[in-house]
């Protein structure tokens, strides 16, 4: 037997404006680390992290015309989400700074690509429902 399932509360508007405040910092601070680390090492960190920092995006692509107006195609969801995820360029960079891995335009891609999220979110630009809406 199949309940509908109830839509999520949303949040009180002082509590979604602080946390794109938030996420706002967040990206500035990724962004200044970002610059930081392509002062530091050159023209290939700057090619990781602005490719990076745009690459998520790309996922929008993937069954661009079977979307509607701000929908994405069901079938790009599932990548667009794995892609808008904070926590696996958290986790590269966090591997890079305590592992053994020591490529520093690695460091400044998980920068541009946290910056990123981070910028979306503070934008309103959230995960996706399966059917290619904004969640929340």
């Amino acid at each position: 037997m199949n309940r509908p399932v109830a839509p999520a509360p949303t949040p009180h508007p002082v509590l979604r404006t602080a946390a794109r405040i938030g996420w706002l910092a967040l990206a500035l601070f990724f962004t200044a680390f970002a610059v930081l680390e392509v002062v530091n090492h050159g023209v290939l960190a700057l090619a990781a992290a602005v490719l990076f920092a745009i690459a998520p995006d790309l996922t929008m692509l993937i069954g661009a015309s079977e979307g509607g107006h701000g929908r994405l195609s069901p079938r790009a969801v599932p990548y667009y989400n794995a892609a808008h995820r904070f926590w696996v360029p958290f986790a590269l960079v966090v591997a890079y700074s305590f592992g053994p891995v020591n490529w520093p335009p690695l460091f400044a891609a998980g920068l541009g690509w946290l910056a990123h999220i981070a910028y979306d979110r503070a934008f309103g630009y959230g995960l996706r429902d399966r059917d290619g809406r904004r969640r929340g």
